[in-house]
């Protein structure tokens, strides 16, 4: 006896997170290649100036977390970070969103600068923040009521959702109150293997069909290199601009495929050097 498939996503949710046809492939020559700072036509979505913070630690010395950063992220583009644990990598996220503020410099967005948190800017983390007592459409319209939108009627609840489906519903209700740019802080880093894959291409086609900006925070570099345009290298501690990559891979792109796999590489090598300067200050191993 077989049964029909469900559905990933209950069809009364499905337009939320699909509001358009699909993106058709990009015709991109399979090549990684070092950025080139080029002047683009127009205002930057997002531009970072001069990024610094530091903060006290517990013996009571100041920590430099970013020191001087600068990147200018371009409306539509998809932009991933990668870096070693503990080189400011959320906390640059936080700063975007205005959570918090840096020591110097400044955020603008669209050149107005940031220094509260707004609707322009959604900030999706690992945890997803959702309220298990609430329904999917109610965590949906979560933000919407925030802006004064009136609500609709919807099924399910919370706590009967995987891992992955809590994903979708994190992401419909940041969309939900119509960003401008999605701020994703390692979003899929507990899901298996499967759901993450699935997750990949249903996030791919939200950007594609929407044309947000996003800024997607990873530890895994084969995953920046499958869903970015641009991979920015950060360095260990103080968080400093190592390299950037632009990535000229025709989309849809898979985490197997082969040049996804020697892009990867590529980068993964000019970023094990920070990784073994995080495991020696960790663990105090002579250099």
């Amino acid at each position: 006896m077989t049964t029909s498939p469900q559905p990933l996503i209950p069809s009364h949710d499905r337009d939320v997170l699909y509001p358009g046809a699909r993106r058709s492939a990009a015709a991109a020559t399979a090549t990684l290649s070092p950025f080139r700072r080029i002047d683009a036509q127009g205002t930057p979505k997002v531009c970072l100036r001069g990024i610094s913070l530091s903060y006290q630690n517990g013996n009571g010395s100041r920590l430099l977390a970013l020191d001087h950063i600068e990147l200018k992220v371009q409306p539509g583009e998809f932009v991933c970070i990668v870096g070693p644990s503990g080189c400011g990598k959320s906390t640059l996220l936080h700063l975007i969103a205005g959570l918090h503020r840096p020591t110097s410099g400044e955020v603008l967005v669209d050149d107005n600068r940031v220094d509260t948190p707004g609707t322009d800017r959604i900030l999706i983390f690992q945890e997803l923040g959702l309220f298990p007592w609430l329904t999917v459409a109610q965590n949906v319209e979560f933000g919407m009521k925030m802006k004064g939108t009136a609500k609709a009627e919807r099924r399910d609840y919370i706590h009967q959702l995987s891992g992955g489906m809590r994903q979708r519903v994190a992401l419909a209700r940041a969309l939900a109150t119509e960003p401008d740019v999605l701020l994703m802080d390692e979003p899929f880093a507990a899901l298996d293997a499967q759901t993450r894959d699935l997750l990949h291409d249903e996030l791919e086609r939200v950007w594609a069909e929407t044309g947000r900006t996003i800024i997607f925070v990873t530890h895994n570099v084969r995953e920046a290199v499958r869903l970015g345009d641009r991979v920015v290298l950060f360095t260990f501690r103080p968080g400093r601009i190592k390299q950037e990559f632009t990535v000229n891979l025709p989309r849809p792109r898979q985490l197997e495929d082969v040049t996804v796999a020697r892009s990867a590489r590529e980068i993964l090598d000019e970023l094990r050097e920070e990784i073994d300067k995080s495991l020696e200050q960790e663990y105090q191993v002579p250099s």
